[in-house]
């Protein structure tokens, strides 16, 4: 994808080579792994990825250490850089587009663990968005693991769907889809309540395709085989390819993302249509 000659964003904070805020959880193994099975892309799991790192690994450290990023670091920053300042101007034109002011959220760049308003995590929770501080959090390091430990096939635009897949949740939490389906889980049975958290997740990646379509008409962004590193990824991270891959078997039921036909079925609409009114994906489970 072509991304230099872009602003720099204010949202932006780069905490790799500093303190992670404070506290550092300390710890991990099965515990962290377990959670990033089940909450890949930790989205409005984010919270609860939060909470239960901080209620299993208890032991804590400060950490006041500071260092120079390394000139691959430097230019990684300038990479997300990119990505963030595509979707701040996408969505504010999309929400100018309806007559919505768009708030942006900000990025949280950090390595092995962070403290956030959703509580403490480590980089086994994977990427996510807490709406208690309306921010997207993320190790770099996922996305070696995406390749490696989950099959994909990799690239910069890999990156950029999960960048912009943690966005969506943003605009859900901003147009109160975020809130609403917290309230339609209430009393709920947990198979009900996994399928209400499904739609989230797909519309977060039809929101996703939306902003991929909309960059590419304000950049002219894409390059060949972006596409298919975005499917790719989608085809890693879908609920039935990560159960299959560490269970050997499937249980439709407990799925919270989607499957990979799914994932990549919502992205391409949102990158086919590009219109935000096509993203429905609760129609299905009314």
């Amino acid at each position: 994808m072509k991304w230099s000659g872009r602003r720099q964003s204010d949202n932006l904070e780069d905490r790799r080579g500093m303190s992670s805020g404070g506290k550092t959880v300390v710890g991990g193994g099965i515990i962290g792994i377990v959670i990033l099975l089940l909450n890949v892309f930790g989205g409005e799991n984010g919270q609860m990825v939060g909470n239960i790192l901080e209620q299993t690994q208890g032991t804590q450290t400060t950490q006041t250490e500071q260092r120079e990023l390394t000139a691959k670091e430097k230019e990684e920053k300038q990479f997300i850089n990119a990505i963030l300042v595509d979707t701040e101007d996408v969505w504010s034109k999309i929400f100018a587009e309806n007559n919505l002011q768009y708030k942006n959220p900000k990025l949280v760049l950090f390595q092995n663990a962070v403290e956030t308003a959703c509580g403490n995590a480590s980089s086994d929770s994977g990427p996510f968005y807490c709406p208690g501080d309306q921010k997207v959090y993320m190790d770099l390091a996922f996305f070696e693991e995406l390749k490696t430990k989950f099959g994909a096939q990799g690239g910069d635009f890999a990156t950029a769907y999960v960048i912009s897949h943690e966005i969506g949740h943003h605009v859900q939490t901003l147009l109160g889809t975020s809130d609403k389906m917290r309230r339609m889980q209430q009393g709920k049975s947990q198979a009900e309540a996994n399928k209400l958290s499904v739609a989230l997740e797909l519309q977060a990646d039809f929101y996703a395709g939306v902003w991929t379509h909309y960059n590419q008409q304000m950049n002219n962004f894409l390059e060949d085989g972006d596409i298919d590193e975005a499917l790719s990824a989608a085809q890693a991270v879908g609920d039935d390819a990560i159960q299959a891959k560490i269970q050997g078997h499937i249980v439709p039921e407990s799925f919270t993302h989607g499957t990979s036909a799914q994932r990549k079925a919502w992205f391409m609409k949102g990158y086919k249509t590009g219109d935000i009114k096509q993203g429905d994906t609760f129609a299905e489970i009314r």
